[in-house]
C-alpha cells in the first residue's frame, strides 16, 4: 500500500503530461495546522511536521524539512522518499541535475508566487498549475472535511471595535490609492472583525478570506455553513458575503479600474492570477500583519491573566513530576496528559497552543518531537525531560518550555544548560532601541553557547497571537528577520541545545515589549520556575543573577496563592538568592 501511493500519483502524470508533482504541508489558507482532511504531506510521506515540501518525479521522489525536523522526518518518512534539508539543497537544485527541462505540476491555490520562486523556480524547469489536486485523486478515505461555526468576541475582549479597525485599513487603503485589500490570511480576517472559528485544532482560526474596499465595505468569502443567523444578525449590512466557489464571477463584475492590494506572503498563486487579470494590483505585506502584531491593553492584560492560569498549572505540574518520577510509571505521553489535566481545572481553559512536545533522554534532543505509541517512552531518573507545551485561553495564548531534571547531572550538561540560559537571559535583559530587530538579538542568544561551538538550527523567537496563532508574525527573533520590535509587540525567548540521540535543552518564556520611562524593554509573560539544578551558577556574571533572583522571586510571589503547602515549600526552595 506504500508503494501504491507513489505509483498512482505517477500514473496521473501521464494523464496531466507533467515529469513531476509538489506538494507543500499547508492547505489553501496558508496556517500552521491544517485539517485532517488536507493532509496532503502527511498522507503521501507519512511525515507530520508543521512545515515540508515534497517533490515527486518519474524515478524519485523528496521530502525535504528544515533543521526543526530532521530527525522527526528520519524517523517518519515512509519508503521511497528521500529526506532532504531544505536550508542546503533546495528542490530548484535537484531540478537543475536533470538534463532535459521538466514540467513540473503543482496546486495554484497551495503556493504563493514567493515559494514557488525561492523554492523551484529554474530555466530547467516550466510549472504547469493543475486546478484539481492529484493527492485528492489518489486519496482513498480520505476524513471528511468538519464545517464548524465562527464565533464573535465582543470589544471589551479586544480593546478595538471592528468599526474601527475597519477604518484603519480604509485610512491606509485611501494613503496608498488602493482601492481594495484581499485578506489572504484568516488570521487577519479574525482581527479585523473580531471574529474566530474552530477550524484548527490549536488556534481558534476561522477558515475564510475577504475583501475590504476603500469605502469600508467587506465582503467575507467563507463556505455558507460555517455562519449562522446570530452571526449575519450582528453585523448588518457591514457585511457581505460570498462562496469560495464564486470568486471569479464576483472579481468580473467589479469595474476594472479598481485596484487592489494583495499579501505577497499569503496570497495564492490563484488568487493572483484571477486578480492579474482583470486589475492592476500592488504586491506587498498585508498591513494589518503589522497592526494585529501590537497588542491592545486590553490584550496585553487579558494575555498577562491567561498567563498566570498558566504558571500555576505548569508549576503545580513540574511539583508533580519531580516528587513522582520515582513512585509512579510516568511516559512522555502520560505527562502530557497529566498537563493537559493541571490546565484543564481552569475554567477558562479552552485547548493547547499547539501539540505538546514531551520528549525524554534521547526524543529530548528532536526540538519539535512529538510523542505517540511507537515512540512513547517511559521517563526515567537520570534524563533530562524537555517539555515544550501552551494553551489557548479566554482570552490570550500562551507558550512555555521548560526543561527539567530529576537527579544529580553531568557537569557538561549543567554548563550547557547555563549557556542557554545566558543567552535567555541576555535576551530578556536587552535594552531595546527605536530600530532594534530579531536578527540583532537572535546573535545575543547564540553568543554563549558559540563561545564553545555550539548551536541550535531553530530561530531564537516567534511573534504571538492574541487568542490565535501561538505563531505569528511578522517579527521574530532570527537571523533572518528585519522587522522593528516596537511596543505592545509579544514574542518567545527560547534558545536551545540538542544532543542527537541523548539530550535536548531548551529554555522558553513568553515577552512583550513595554515603555518604561520612554525606553522599551522585555516584560516576561511567562512564570514558571526555571530548573534551579541544572545550572553552574559559576558561569553567570551579576547582571544574570541578579535577574535569575528577581525572576524567581516574582514567580513565588505571583503563584504562591494558589499552591498548596507542599507545592509553596518545594516552590520557594527554586528561588535562585
Amino acid at each position: 500500500m506504500k508503494k501504491n501511493k507513489l505509483i498512482r500519483l505517477r500514473k496521473k502524470f501521464i494523464i496531466y503530461n507533467i515529469d513531476g508533482y509538489i506538494i507543500p504541508k499547508n492547505d489553501e489558507f496558508f496556517g500552521e495546522y491544517v485539517d485532517p482532511n488536507n493532509e496532503r504531506l502527511k498522507y503521501l510521506t507519512g511525515f507530520s511536521g508543521s512545515a515540508g515540501q515534497a517533490l515527486v518525479l518519474k524515478n524519485k521522489a523528496f521530502l525535504f524539512v528544515d533543521g526543526r525536523y530532521t530527525l522527526q522526518a528520519q524517523k517518519e518518512i515512509k519508503k521511497g522518499f528521500k529526506m532532504v534539508e531544505i536550508h542546503k539543497t533546495k528542490p530548484l537544485e535537484i531540478l537543475k541535475k536533470n538534463k532535459k527541462k521538466l514540467i513540473i505540476g503543482f496546486d495554484p491555490k497551495l503556493y504563493t508566487q514567493a515559494i514557488l520562486t525561492n523554492l523551484f523556480v529554474s530555466k530547467k524547469v516550466k510549472l504547469i498549475p493543475i486546478k484539481t489536486n492529484l493527492i485528492d485523486k489518489i486519496w482513498s478515505n480520505r476524513p471528511k472535511l468538519k464545517f464548524k461555526k465562527f464565533f464573535i468576541l465582543k470589544a471589551q475582549y479586544v480593546g478595538q471595535s471592528y468599526e474601527h479597525k475597519i477604518k484603519l485599513i480604509c485610512n491606509i487603503l485611501k494613503k496608498k490609492k488602493l482601492k481594495n485589500l484581499l485578506i489572504s490570511a484568516p488570521e487577519n480576517v479574525a482581527w479585523l472583525l473580531n471574529i474566530r472559528g474552530k477550524d484548527s485544532s490549536y488556534s481558534p482560526i476561522p477558515n475564510c478570506n475577504a475583501i475590504i474596499n476603500f469605502k469600508k465595505t467587506v465582503t467575507l468569502i467563507v463556505e455558507n455553513n460555517k455562519i449562522d443567523k446570530n452571526f449575519k444578525s450582528y453585523f448588518g449590512k457591514n457585511l457581505k458575503y460570498l462562496n469560495p466557489s464564486n470568486i471569479t464571477e464576483y472579481l468580473y463584475s467589479l469595474n476594472s479600474e479598481e485596484n487592489f492590494l494583495i499579501d505577497k506572503t499569503t496570497c495564492s498563486l490563484f488568487y493572483k492570477e484571477k486578480i492579474a487579470k482583470k486589475f492592476k494590483y500592488v504586491e506587498e505585506i498585508d498591513p494589518i500583519f503589522f497592526l494585529k502584531s501590537i497588542k491592545n491593553n486590553v490584550e496585553i492584560n487579558n494575555t498577562i491573566k491567561s498567563h498566570i492560569i498558566d504558571g500555576i498549572a505548569l508549576t503545580k505540574f513540574i511539583y508533580w513530576i519531580k516528587n513522582n518520577i520515582n513512585k509512579l510509571k510516568i511516559t512522555e505521553l502520560s505527562a502530557q496528559k497529566k498537563l493537559e489535566q493541571f490546565r484543564k481545572k481552569n475554567r477558562n481553559y479552552i485547548s493547547p497552543s499547539f501539540n505538546t512536545i514531551s520528549g525524554s533522554g534521547p526524543n529530548s534532543a528532536i526540538p519539535h518531537y512529538r510523542a505517540n505509541n511507537k515512540t512513547n517512552r517511559k521517563i526515567k531518573t537520570k534524563d533530562i525531560y524537555l517539555c515544550d507545551s501552551g494553551g489557548q485561553y479566554h482570552y490570550g495564548t500562551t507558550d512555555v518550555t521548560r526543561t527539567i531534571c530529576f537527579c544529580k547531572q553531568p557537569q557538561r550538561i549543567k554548563n550547557i544548560f547555563t549557556k542557554v540560559l545566558k543567552g535567555h537571559i541576555g535576551v530578556a535583559i536587552y535594552r531595546l532601541k527605536k530600530n532594534t530587530t530579531g536578527k540583532q538579538l537572535d546573535i545575543v542568544a547564540r553568543s554563549a553557547l558559540k563561545k564553545f561551538g555550539l548551536d541550535y538550527a531553530h530561530g531564537t523567537g516567534h511573534g504571538v497571537g492574541y487568542f490565535l496563532n501561538v505563531h505569528e508574525g511578522p517579527q521574530a527573533i532570527s537571523k533572518i528577520n528585519n522587522i522593528q520590535l516596537k511596543e505592545g509587540m509579544i514574542l518567545s525567548n527560547e534558545p536551545g541545545y540538542y544532543e542527537s540521540n541523548k539530550f535536548g535543552i531548551r529554555i522558553e518564556n513568553l515577552v512583550f515589549i513595554k515603555k518604561y520611562n520612554n525606553k522599551l524593554k522585555f516584560q516576561n509573560l511567562t512564570f514558571a520556575p526555571i530548573e534551579k539544578d541544572l545550572i553552574n551558577f559559576k558561569l553567570l556574571n551579576k547582571k544574570e543573577k541578579k535577574y535569575l533572583s528577581e525572576y524567581s522571586k516574582k514567580i513565588y510571589f505571583i503563584l504562591n496563592p494558589y499552591l498548596n503547602k507542599y507545592e509553596k515549600n518545594w516552590l520557594k526552595s527554586t528561588i535562585c538568592s
